[in-house]
């Protein structure tokens, strides 16, 4: 399907508003795409609805060439002003047959500057001439003039002398305009000139894109046997309708051409942002600020290990506050040297500071609550698993053997009464409750000591805590920053190929007019620079 360049020109304006929107690229990149000019020669007499204008043409070159003369002699009258009245001469003049509707011109045209001349001849009733300031006067308003009309020209008359012909703002203009008109040349005095003059004029042309450009030969001080004839009948037959189809087609297709060649710098652009580059310094960078960091805040973790571990300290702290101003300038100067590496790698670091901001808000609360979460779980299970296990056999201990012991005690007590009621010796004796004692009190004393002694410590415990629930917070703070730069890279991505999707509908073949006349296609083709003849195909690599 075949996109107009009005609709690719919007689609390209809003891919271009999105891009800056979301930061994928700078502003001051964009402004090609938002300075392009959509303007053409259709909507300058047309009106709506109406498919059949005139072909418009412009009288253009130097200041001294004869274009004056050569448009009044066209007219058959004075219209134009000319001889020393032309450099300072600030207005354009319109040759228009007088059944074509002069009340509606587009917006932006100084409409104060335009000179009508109306007329009344048939055989260039579908043509409008108009006369153009000298581009290269003294009047520096008359530039800005012309660039005001040029997007609304079918057919540039660019007329030159034997003296002036290779003037340098005559060719500028010729390069830069060049694919987006029609052209026809004149000669002018050509009695002046001599004959490897028009031969290096054409060698100028076919360098500049005209494979067989037309140049007429005019005098208006010597007609006879001059092309002026010639010319007439060269414009009658681009005058045409099918024609002047073509020569709109062909504009459009220049413009589409043109803005794809925008686009695929833009493409350029979006394809040098290396998120992988990025990403990798991050991962080289971050560990580096996570050692830094867990070495300086050393000092801050024990302290907060020792309240945490005592009872006022688990009672009343609400919050630990390891977080400083130090570790914060640290986090601050690594999420800083991030945003340069992005903008080394061609990555527009806007959004990134933007989100980094928030990071470095939010970066002291969040490394106080995840450290405060970590050293009250590691508080509620203190120690590794072995200690764990032989403080919990020390409880058991602790129990059991104070028992059995008693339990021994008891049986003697018991045993050697019941013997001594029946005549045996006496058994109650100091030894006896010596050794009874001693064995109670061992067996109560020693799982008490082992339990004293396995029992882990709640200050280490915390400030182990503390240490994992720092590197936890890292971490996660690490992962925000992953995320960012995850985030950017797929805009950019969703960017990229929004923007190669309307390059491709730039560079779609459009047909030109496929009923055209072979004739007329051999016409049309020597007035249009070789890049873009008729016909010609289109470079459809991406």
């Amino acid at each position: 399907m075949a996109y107009d360049y009005c609709d690719l020109l919007a689609d390209a304006r809003h891919w271009a508003r999105s891009a800056i929107e979301h930061d994928v690229l700078d502003t001051a990149m964009l402004d090609a795409v938002f300075s392009d000019d959509h303007r053409g020669a259709e909507p300058l007499f047309g009106r709506d609805g109406d498919s059949a204008r005139p072909m418009i043409v412009a009288f253009m070159g130097g200041t001294g060439v004869g274009k004056s003369a050569l448009i009044n002699r066209l007219a058959g009258q004075t219209i134009a002003n000319s001889g020393i009245e032309r450099p300072t001469s600030r207005e354009v003049t319109l040759y228009h047959h007088r059944s074509l509707p002069i009340d509606r011109l587009p917006p932006g045209l100084p409409l104060d500057k335009i000179r009508l001349s109306p007329h009344a001849d048939d055989k260039l009733r579908a043509i409008a001439f108009i006369d153009m300031p000298d581009f290269d006067s003294v009047e520096q308003g008359n530039k800005t003039l012309t660039l005001q009309w040029l997007p609304h020209i079918d057919v540039l008359l660019y007329i030159v002398s034997p003296e002036r012909y290779r003037d340098v703002k005559a060719w500028q203009l010729l390069l830069a305009e060049g694919g987006r008109h029609a052209w026809l040349f004149v000669m002018n005095q050509w009695d002046r000139a001599a004959p490897e003059q028009l031969d290096d004029f054409r060698r100028q042309l076919h360098k500049a894109g005209f494979a067989d450009p037309v140049i007429l030969r005019t005098s208006c001080t010597q007609p006879e046997n001059d092309d002026f004839a010639d010319l007439l009948t060269q414009l009658q037959q681009l005058a045409t309708r099918q024609t002047l189809a073509a020569m709109t087609q062909h504009h459009d297709q220049t413009r589409r051409q043109e803005l794809a060649v925008v686009l695929d710098d833009y493409q350029q652009l979006l394809l040098r942002q290396d998120f992988q580059a990025l990403t990798h310094h991050v991962d080289e960078a971050w560990p580096r600020l996570t050692e830094e960091l867990q070495r300086g805040l050393t000092w801050p973790l024990t302290r907060a290990a020792q309240a945490l571990a005592s009872s006022a300290g688990l009672a009343d702290s609400q919050e630990v506050r390891l977080w400083d101003d130090w570790a914060q300038t640290n986090l601050n100067d690594a999420l800083e040297d991030i945003c340069l590496q992005a903008d080394h790698h061609a990555i527009a670091p806007g959004a990134l500071k933007i989100g980094f901001e928030i990071l470095k808000a939010n970066a002291g609360k969040q490394v106080s609550k995840q450290a405060a979460l970590s050293a009250r779980q590691a508080m509620v299970k203190p120690g590794n698993g072995l200690q764990r296990w032989s403080l919990r056999l020390a409880a058991i201990m602790e129990v059991v053997l104070p028992l059995g012991a008693m339990t021994t005690v008891g049986y003697q007590v018991f045993a050697g009464f019941y013997h001594g009621a029946i005549g045996t010796a006496a058994f109650l004796g100091v030894d006896f409750a010596v050794h009874a004692s001693l064995l109670i009190a061992v067996s109560w004393l020693l799982p008490y000591f082992l339990g004293k002694k396995l029992a882990p410590s709640i200050e280490r415990a915390a400030c182990k805590g503390l240490q994992q629930g720092l590197s936890r917070a890292l971490a996660d703070i690490r992962q925000d920053v992953a995320q960012q730069i995850k985030q950017r890279q797929a805009l950019r991505d969703r960017c990229l190929q929004d923007l190669q999707t309307i390059r491709a509908q730039c560079l779609a073949k459009v047909d030109l007019q496929p009923g055209l006349q072979a004739s007329d296609q051999s016409a049309l083709a020597r007035v249009m620079p070789q890049a873009v003849v008729l016909g010609s195909s289109v470079d459809t690599r991406d």
